[in-house]
């Protein structure tokens, strides 16, 4: 048979102690049912106890939502051994599940609490029996368990003789401080599993060293029942094990079954990237922008042939598309990519004179997107191709101190003039406005909804050089993408904003 392990996310707890990360309670309540609900993980911790009213408020929230959903017994929050304050603030929520914070190492137990191990586990005991009072079910975190193994692991082993008859459904082993490596863990995991073969016990790790993943995947291989994992990996200091990183693997290389749904693991991270603030890195595994595009011609040569550049990590299984980049690197291969997802045919004489003219672009470190394709193609072959239908003839853009800016466009579309003004919150913002007056009131139609717009300067740039503008639109439920440069930021979003028109009109 093959072996499941349980999935528990901290998102909303530890990944919540991201420096500069703070979700309100309605945005919690988003992730909790992103996490239970579409990506069916088994278990959330959503927040700790006493934090704030406002943290009450989102426990609360989340509770009533997974009563409803026949998912209460999922909803955990960390509380501490304080007598009865933690396990009321619980209580009172709904959440019929708490994670008990208790020492895991002799140096924590008595330099911060400053009692015996005898004195601790009389107020864990009496912290569990008044919880079972409540019904409420209790996991214990050993924390700084790590340390407690490396410096004083017969502290460890008589912690969980105290307490392994008290009714605790599972026993918490986290690497607080990051200081494991795969040998560690795998040595420290077999000897809890060996020791105590009935006991359930869950590895939570921290990515201090960059091996959060690697230990996650020691530990299931010597008996973890349980992983603790984060969207995006956001977690304190360098973070917790990413959850779309720990999936892909206990699947691919241990042939472990967990519960995830891997189709929502992009929007979900989508999702606690937006609520967070936090951006992903382009080549971040699994979800990362970057990660299913290939750069070399060399690759994209390989996938029209046995798909020779594949691996398992297949971007159909995660819910994206592979993806083929354009620029100096770019061979005839990824151009003819391109060109076939855009339904488009060119002579090979035609290709060839398309390709150099992306690798010059690529050299002057502009990048090249597949929607800039049919631009670079009637710039290349100025063949009879028609004009765009739609043109920008002239606009102004004014800002005052006190006032809101205010923009005037005068622009053809399909051969007839239109000119309207608006006023918006910044120049770029008035200049949309007054295309879209044109598009609502003189055409009778609607005007694409703007759903990212970035700004950088491109690779190797100057703060005085170029910048790069990209806007995401979204139009009869497709997403489109424009990229323009310029050395004026509005200048490069209004180019983007007129491809974006064309491409529509085409």
């Amino acid at each position: 048979m093959v072996r499941s392990v349980e999935i528990m996310d901290t998102t909303l707890r530890d990944g919540e102690q991201t420096n500069g990360v703070s979700f309100v309670p309605h945005e919690k309540l988003l992730i909790a049912r992103m996490l239970l609900q579409q990506l069916n993980v088994d278990r959330i911790e959503v927040a700790s106890a006493r934090v704030s009213e406002g943290e009450k408020e989102a426990v609360t929230m989340i509770c009533r939502w997974a009563r409803q959903a026949d998912k209460l017994q999922s909803v955990e929050v960390l509380g501490f051994v304080d007598g009865t304050t933690s396990l009321d603030w619980i209580n009172d929520t709904g959440c019929k599940v708490i994670n008990l914070l208790c020492k895991g190492s002799e140096k924590h137990c008595r330099f911060q609490l400053k009692k015996t191990l005898e004195e601790h586990v009389t107020d864990i005991k009496s912290s569990i029996a008044y919880a079972h009072t409540l019904g409420i079910s209790v996991n214990v975190y050993m924390e700084d368990w790590s340390n407690g193994m490396k410096d004083s692991p017969e502290y460890v082993f008589n912690f969980i003789d105290a307490l392994k008859d008290e009714g605790i459904e599972r026993f918490m082993l986290p690497d607080t401080l990051g200081i494991l490596n795969p040998m560690l863990t795998a040595a420290y995991i077999k000897q809890m599993t060996e020791r105590y073969p009935d006991l359930r016990f869950d590895f939570h790790a921290h990515n201090d060293y960059d091996l959060a993943t690697s230990n996650v995947m020691a530990a299931v291989n010597n008996g973890a029942t349980g992983v603790h994992t984060s969207l995006n990996g956001l977690g304190e200091r360098a973070g917790n094990a990413p959850l779309s990183s720990v999936q892909a693997i206990l699947k691919d290389h241990l042939h472990i079954a967990t519960n995830i749904n891997e189709a929502m693991l992009g929007e979900a991270s989508k999702l606690a990237e937006n609520l967070s603030g936090i951006a992903v890195p382009p080549n971040k595994p699994i979800i990362g922008d970057s990660v299913f595009t290939q750069v070399a011609g060399v690759h994209a040569d390989g996938d029209n042939k046995n798909n020779l550049y594949c691996n398992d990590l297949l971007p159909e299984r995660f819910g994206r598309k592979r993806e083929y980049a354009l620029g100096k690197n770019s061979g005839k291969a990824n151009i003819l990519k391109n060109l076939e997802e855009l339904g488009l045919e060119l002579t090979p004489e035609q290709t060839r004179r398309v390709t150099d003219r992306i690798i010059e672009l690529g050299d002057k470190k502009q990048l090249v997107t597949q929607e800039d394709l049919p631009y670079i193609i009637s710039d290349v072959l100025k063949h009879t191709a028609p004009d765009d239908k739609v043109k920008l003839i002239s606009y102004m853009v004014t800002t005052a101190y006190g006032l809101k800016p205010m923009a005037s466009v005068k622009m053809e579309i399909k051969g007839e003039v239109y000119e309207e003004s608006a006023m918006g919150d910044g120049q770029y913002d008035a200049f949309v406005r007054a295309v879209r007056h044109i598009y609502k009131n003189k055409l009778q139609r609607t005007f694409p909804w703007l759903s990212n717009y970035q700004v950088s300067i491109p690779p190797g740039g100057r703060t005085d050089a170029l910048v790069q503008t990209t806007i995401s639109w979204i139009y009869n439920e497709k997403t489109y993408r424009t990229r323009a440069l310029d050395a004026d930021q509005t200048e490069a979003a209004i180019k983007a904003t007129i491809k974006m028109l064309n491409i529509i009109e085409d």
